[in-house]
């Protein structure tokens, strides 16, 4: 059998032993992750017993995530499992996959190991089948991301991952996710807000690519291995973040030269997690997994003294002019000709269209946190929460320039983090608000918003009030490596369990919302979409146009396009909002 060597395994001298493993830089370490020759999820199924596949469809991008009703046999004891596994490939077999991608058919099947909406729904529904039959769930991760496509946007890809994430959140059968190679982005943290993460030893866990990750942090992909050693990728890292309940080891040498050592491993360390959470009584689950994510994140706190250094209230809101009717038109604006426009904008037609120009559909300002805030409650009703006033962001990576900028964004936007949570008030109904400023870092879903929303959603919990959220950000934080994407499932806990006790949870979708921002908070709840907000789904509009190579359609991802595919609940214009909220209250709440 012919093998595949990756550049540095053919360098003279190199070996399979712990030292000159431990010596790779973290980019080769990344590529050891994906070797193809690296056990898949189905070359894992013998450690399994009495293996049968269900829900198996013919839908683009299903075989992507594939499902087996399984039992796994430890000390004895036969424990039914349901296997939710990433198959990022037909095989690990190079050989094999060489004739078979040769097929233009099995290429497009494959999807390059992206899944498709398709995919996150078999594993939805696997997940509620885990419950009906009692199995416990073990998810197998192995993705590149999920699919960045117009078509995929248009199937609800950001909504259908947020439903995971709540599937696992919720499930009443005990939940263990297992790395087993790279698991990177939404398509990985989809599949891991589970009651135990566990990871094979030369596996990687990350928020964002390294090449994508130097293109946006030196403009150029070509320092892909500087962004790799920065961003703490690695197993081992996993573990000393927190994120990473245990690694299992590869004992003879990674997975794609010793694969049978490498399973029999995970059979043991699996084995032990399973029997632990089948012999544990089924009432101390939720509060094994309310005490687990309940630690997750890292965030430093402030002083009084310091916020008053830069607090104010930043608003973006374009104010009425006093002596005329209009406004100046932005410098750069196209009609659908392409003809320069300079002829000035009537600021009541502006207002009535959300500062969006009609011309060319150029935002002309994003309100802040503190505009929404004004819009949705009460006259001066709004009381920052002391419980996470002071939180502030830690940088946990020493981020190239990520200190400079925190404080930088502090000073410019007046608020400590870009997330701000307190009590207010709706037409006299108190309401616990949490807001978001997208000048602040983006608005990027990072550990602090993580623990600022858990908090949030507790004091909900305790004056038994509706939790409003206004969602905003360009997704999670690369500043804090992969420890950011991981708080999104510890939101998706903490508003379930808002949720199920009978509490009115309301999402605000602002323009934009993407990425770990509309897969976390932005798909939860009652949604209000604002009027003629854009930007919002998963995978933003310039990398699906560099992916796919060509344009996307008109409209993409507004309101307006997204309410066409059916997946708008309400719309709203920003002054209409107060109202709106206040009807959701009202018919939420029981007489």
């Amino acid at each position: 059998m012919k093998h595949f060597f990756l550049p540095f395994e053919k360098k003279v001298g190199f070996s399979y032993s712990d030292d000159t493993l431990e010596h790779l830089s973290e980019y080769e370490k990344y590529q050891l992750s994906f070797h193809p020759e690296r056990p898949k999820y189905l070359d894992y199924l013998p450690v399994f017993d009495n293996v049968s596949e269900c829900l198996a469809n013919d839908i683009h991008g299903s075989c992507l995530i594939q499902t087996h009703r399984a039992e796994l046999r430890y000390n004895g004891t036969s424990w039914p499992v349901m296997l939710v596994g990433q198959q990022s490939g037909p095989t690990s077999d190079i050989s094999a996959m060489k004739k078979i991608m040769q097929d233009h058919s099995a290429v497009i099947k494959w999807n390059h190991g992206m899944p498709t909406p398709a995919a996150f729904v078999k594993a939805i529904d696997a997940i509620a089948l885990a419950e009906r039959e009692n199995r416990i769930v073990i998810t197998m991760i192995d993705t590149a991301g999920a699919d960045p496509t117009e078509e995929s946007e248009a199937g609800g890809i950001a909504w259908k991952i947020g439903r995971c994430m709540q599937a696992l959140a919720e499930a009443t059968v005990p939940t263990i996710s297992v790395i087993i190679n790279r698991g990177c982005s939404g398509g990985a943290i989809a599949l891991t807000g589970c009651d135990a993460v566990l990871a094979m030893e030369y596996s990687t866990y990350l928020v964002i690519s390294p090449e994508a990750c130097s293109s946006i942090l030196y403009r150029t992909r070509d320092k892909a291995g500087l962004a790799a050693e920065i961003s703490q990728i690695t197993s081992k890292e996993g573990l000393k973040n927190g994120i990473v309940d245990e690694i299992i080891p590869e004992p003879a040498g990674p997975a794609h030269r010793f694969p049978a050592e490498a399973l029999e491993s995970f059979g043991n360390v699996v084995g032990q997690w399973v029997e632990a959470f089948g012999k544990a009584p089924a009432e101390t689950l939720q509060k094994h997994r309310i005490e687990r994510w309940k630690k997750i994140g890292q965030w430093e706190t402030t002083t009084e003294e310091e916020i008053r250094l830069y607090e104010k209230r930043v608003s973006g809101f374009i104010a009425k002019p006093e002596k005329h009717l209009f406004i100046n038109r932005h410098k750069r604006c196209r009609n659908e000709l392409k003809q320069p426009q300079h002829d000035p904008v009537l600021y009541s037609k502006l207002l009535a269209d959300n500062f969006v120009c009609q011309s060319c559909g150029h935002r002309y300002t994003r309100l802040t946190a503190w505009d929404y805030i004004e819009l949705m409650t009460d006259s001066d009703s709004f009381t920052e929460h002391q419980e996470t006033r002071l939180i502030i962001d830690r940088d946990i990576l020493n981020f190239p320039d990520y200190a400079e900028k925190l404080r930088e964004d502090r000073l410019k936007n007046g608020m400590s983090t870009a997330l701000i949570t307190g009590n207010g008030t709706i037409d006299g109904r108190e309401v616990v608000l949490c807001a978001t400023s997208f000048g602040f870092l983006g608005g990027s879903f990072c550990m602090s918003t993580g623990q600022k929303i858990w908090e949030a959603s507790r004091i909900a919990l305790e004056k038994h009030a509706p939790l409003i959220i206004q969602a905003a950000g360009g997704g999670a934080r690369m500043h804090e490596g992969c420890s950011s994407m991981v708080s999104i499932p510890k939101i998706h806990l903490a508003l379930s369990l808002v949720e199920q006790a009978g509490l009115p949870l309301i999402t605000v979708v602002t323009d934009p919302t993407l990425g770990g921002v509309a897969i976390g908070f932005g798909s939860r709840g009652t949604r209000i979409f604002e009027h003629n907000a854009g930007n919002i789904g998963f995978s933003g509009k310039r990398v699906i146009e560099q992916y796919t190579g060509h344009k996307t359609s008109k409209d993409f991802q507004t309101t307006e396009w997204l309410r066409s595919k059916s997946f708008v609940d309400v719309v709203a214009h920003p002054l209409e909002l107060k109202l709106r909220i206040s009807e959701i209250i009202r018919n939420k709440t029981p007489r």
